[in-house]
């Protein structure tokens, strides 16, 4: 009896301590977790008082709640939790239309860009040199274009 009494207790051992909590110098790896709509104040920035329902979707995306007792109102939430620290950060933006399907105002953590805020655009251009090519008429010759390839020269002699 003794003899099965000791493998029982091995076993039941080895089961309790498998149960256990684990140390606490090993620690598991968790991720971060973002869900929602990430919004920028760069799109935001873009949002103008009379805009239609589609232009907003365009710069926004489709919102994350579109409430069908509230029909005026689209509703973007973005949530982030740091795996490591725990952390969670929230944000909600709100964005109402008037009875015509128009963009009226909005409410939220980012703010819609002011009349006075937007500058005049300004034209931006860059000047990029790919090599000043000799006026002389010393340039060096193009290479001959490349002849067929394998599969149009074998579709060329099969006759096609």
């Amino acid at each position: 009896m003794f003899r099965f009494g000791f493998p029982h207790l091995l076993a039941v051992c080895s089961l309790l301590a498998a149960c256990s909590s684990p140390l606490s110098y090993v620690n598991a790896y968790k991720i971060d977790v973002q869900q929602g709509n990430v919004l920028t104040q760069e799109m935001v920035g873009q949002l103008r008082q009379g805009q239609t329902r589609e232009q907003v979707r365009f710069i926004l995306g489709t919102p994350l709640l579109a409430d069908i007792f509230h029909q005026q109102r689209w509703d973007y939430v973005y949530s982030f939790r740091n795996g490591r620290t725990g952390v969670v950060e929230t944000r909600q933006f709100s964005v109402y239309f008037d009875r015509d399907n128009r963009l009226e105002k909005t409410s939220g953590d980012i703010e819609m860009a002011d009349a006075d805020e937007l500058a005049a655009p300004t034209r931006r251009t860059r000047l990029v040199d790919f090599g000043a090519l000799p006026t002389d008429g010393t340039a060096p010759a193009m290479p001959p274009p490349e002849g067929p390839g394998f599969i149009e020269g074998l579709i060329k002699s099969v006759g096609f």
